[in-house]
């Protein structure tokens, strides 16, 4: 019997959507984004072993946790102590209450709606020179929209937010890697792939606002399909801590703390 048999059939059971599922994982250390995860669960893709045992660990769980309550206030407010454990909070929060505290995060920044800096625009220049690609940006996820802080290439500005990839990205702790949108089934019907500009590779790495949030990305995009080696990786990972440390230099200290 296929591995992940019994974990579908545990998560189905339990009557946790996939974006539950996917949040108790990553309160659990998972490292997969929620597409990921969800790719996992309807038979689309493998995963790592252990991130296949975290998940499994969920689901084993899962019968006795019952119906999933939002922990929150009647008038809808964050209590003080799910606030401050800032994005692992997220775990005992519904799907609305993360969204503000994300939210929050960002507003925190003051970055949305202002002009553009050369200390993002140098970062900017210097990802898409790396990777040779036609399109780099700063982008930031507010709550309908994306706002591009800064950006390479062609790049539309305050497009909904469920038109971009970033959209994605800031779904998972980790870097997100299209290398071809047409071999990709949760991209390939993608407005921008299917229609201009028809875009063919995509590389973005999430970003952190106060609380640790994922706030927005860092990211690339080619008309081209291309490999990504584990060098990319690195040197995407670095080129991300570094317009980390632009959009909020304190991220590091609340995570140490």
């Amino acid at each position: 019997m296929d591995e992940r048999e019994p974990i579908i059939d545990a998560v189905r059971r339990s009557g946790m959507s996939d974006a539950q599922t996917w949040i108790q994982y990553f309160a659990s250390g998972g490292s997969l984004s929620e597409l990921e995860v969800a790719a996992y669960l309807e038979g689309e893709t493998d995963i790592a072993p252990h991130e296949r045992d975290l998940l499994a660990e969920v689901a084993r769980e899962a019968p006795g946790l019952g119906p999933r309550r939002a922990v929150q206030q009647d008038d809808g407010a964050i209590p003080d102590f799910i606030r401050l454990l800032g994005a692992p909070g997220s775990a005992f929060l519904d799907a609305e209450a993360a969204e503000r505290g994300r939210l929050e995060s960002l507003e925190q920044l003051h970055l949305l709606d202002t002009p553009a800096e050369e200390r993002f625009d140098a970062i900017v220049r210097r990802v898409a020179e790396r990777f040779g690609c036609e399109i780099a940006t700063l982008a930031l996820i507010a709550r309908h929209r994306q706002f591009i802080k800064s950006s390479v290439g062609e790049a539309h500005q305050d497009l909904d937010r469920t038109q971009v990839f970033c959209n994605a990205t800031i779904r998972s702790s980790g870097a997100l890697v299209v290398p071809d949108t047409l071999e990709d089934p949760r991209f390939r019907s993608h407005p921008f792939v299917a229609g201009a500009p028809h875009i063919r590779f995509y590389a973005g790495h999430p970003l952190r606002g106060p609380g640790g949030w994922l706030i927005g990305t860092i990211c690339v995009m080619s008309l081209s399909p291309r490999p990504f080696t584990p060098a990319d990786h690195q040197d995407l990972e670095d080129l991300a801590q570094e317009m980390q440390h632009e959009v909020y230099p304190g991220w590091k200290a609340w995570r140490l703390y």
